[in-house]
């Protein structure tokens, strides 16, 4: 480094990034500062500058650098800075410590860990170091990354193995491996090692028959409920099974669930109907939190809940890394909890990888007249919300939630729909099941059932096998 180069550092003064010490006798000082900044950005402490930038250097000796050395050895766990020794008189020097951010964060100097705020040092708080301590242990052992034990290759999803490795190849995320043998397949994921199957594999592409008593946490819950609170359930269930799977059980109940929005457009006749909120943002926003959220929660899930004047998708865990919901909102980097489910998620297609959800999300939402998502984190989830205005502008009409001309209906459901119009009475679901084709699937027409009460076109009376169905 340059004299000229140091005119130019110093005349910038002291920053988070930048400190200034006059002489080496104070080390101890400088020590934390260094430590401070191993657990932020990095760095720079600079001796033989006074804290008003004047470049005065010191004399310097082996003896000098050895004591600078034994001071940061200290600090743990081990750092180890650059030390550079830079003339600027006869006999005197600079001694410049240069460090970047740790990646073994948090680090201690003689026991206490430290932070930068602006240009000082200061003890970090104990929540603060608790979070890093965490992070740090989340990154050499996460639930992802542990032995799914008593799974083999064979209880896993093999389409969606094949699916997601032609799709990579499709999308240049990922070279041919020139097999489709699964167990290689998984290899090149990342997701099988040594004949050890990681639990990120039974979470992406486990068998929906025993990933439910396995792994409960793979849940995926969804509800619309009746005006702007939680009194009054319309409709209400639940999907175990792995990510991909929940996440197109999630795009469904919002395609089906979901009112409707009609556009105007100026020197158009009709009107243009599209999905009330851009199914790519909410299809970002459940990509998320299949790949951000907390695994290792036993009873968590990821939450699709429909409001009059909203929808909020929810994730267990919080925030982390440092992110903040500002933070999501503004450029940032990609950091997943998940990063091997992330990954899957990105070969696939359905995320990208450089921290441009959310603000995809925004930018979405703006387009379509809609105010911006809002993200909370609180009460050990996070929430992406979604809303809407209740009392509609000239060119964009919600149409109120219930009403008949809000939605789309499938065939299926229209067919079901004429069954309990004919129908003299209240039906079971085994009458209605007879009434339709043979190859419909009970599971789905008991959905098709629970949509249309969800809509205000059909009520049931009883639970369970008791209940029956009718016309409104």
């Amino acid at each position: 480094m340059s004299a000229e180069r140091i005119a130019r550092i110093v005349a910038a003064g002291e920053s988070e990034t930048l400190e200034f010490k006059s002489t080496t006798g104070t080390r101890r000082e400088a020590a934390r500062t260094v430590c401070a900044m191993l657990n932020q950005q990095g760095g720079q402490v600079m001796f033989g500058v006074t804290p008003d930038g004047g470049v005065v250097g010191q004399q310097v000796g082996d003896r000098t650098i050895e004591e600078i050395g034994d001071e940061l050895a200290r600090i743990d766990p081990p750092a180890f800075p650059t030390i550079e020794r830079i003339p600027v008189a006869d006999d005197r020097d600079i001694v410049s410590i240069t460090v970047i951010q740790g990646q073994a964060r948090p680090f201690m100097y003689r026991g206490r860990a430290y932070r930068r705020v602006g240009n000082t040092t200061v003890e970090m708080r104990a929540d603060e170091y608790q979070r890093m301590l965490f992070e740090r242990m989340h990154s050499e052992q996460r639930w992802e990354n542990l032995p799914a034990s008593g799974w083999s290759v064979d209880d896993l999803d093999a389409n969606e193995i094949r699916t997601t490795v032609e799709e990579a190849v499709r999308r240049g995320r990922l070279e041919d491996p020139g097999t489709r043998d699964l167990r290689d397949l998984l290899r090149g994921l990342g997701l099988f090692r040594d004949g050890i199957l990681w639990r990120a594999a039974v979470a992406l592409f486990g068998n929906e028959e025993r990933i439910g008593s396995d792994f409960p946490q793979c849940l995926l819950r969804v509800a619309r409920f009746k005006g702007t609170d939680r009194t009054e359930f319309l409709d209400n269930r639940q999907f175990h099974g792995n990510a991909f799977t929940l996440l197109r059980a999630a795009e469904r109940f919002l395609r089906d669930s979901l009112p409707i929005a009609g556009r105007i457009e100026e020197e158009r006749f009709e009107r243009i109907d599209e999905p009330l909120f851009p199914p790519l943002a909410t299809r970002e926003a459940l990509a998320n939190a299949f790949c951000h959220r907390d695994y290792s929660i036993g009873g968590a899930s990821v939450g699709v809940a429909i409001y009059d004047d909203r929808l909020e998708i929810t994730s267990s865990g919080s925030l982390h890394f440092g992110l903040t919901p500002e933070k999501l909102f503004s450029p940032h980097e990609s950091l997943p909890w998940n990063p091997l489910i992330a990954d899957a998620f990105f070969r696939r297609g359905i995320i990208e990888r450089w921290g441009r959800g959310t603000l995809k999300m925004a930018e979405l939402t703006k387009e379509a007249g809609l105010p911006a998502p809002e993200i909370e984190d609180a009460g050990g989830c996070v929430t992406v919300r979604f809303r809407h205005e209740l009392t509609p502008n000239p060119l964009r009409i919600a149409v109120s939630p219930g009403s008949p001309v809000a939605f789309q209906l499938s065939e299926q459901q229209q067919t079901i729909l004429g069954v309990l119009d004919r129908a003299e009475g209240s039906l079971a679901l085994r009458e209605v099941l007879a009434k339709l084709e043979p190859t419909a699937d009970k599971r789905r027409v008991r959905e098709d059932l629970a949509i249309l009460k969800s809509r205000g076109l059909a009520v049931s009376s009883g639970h369970g096998r008791g209940a029956r169905w009718r016309r409104i």
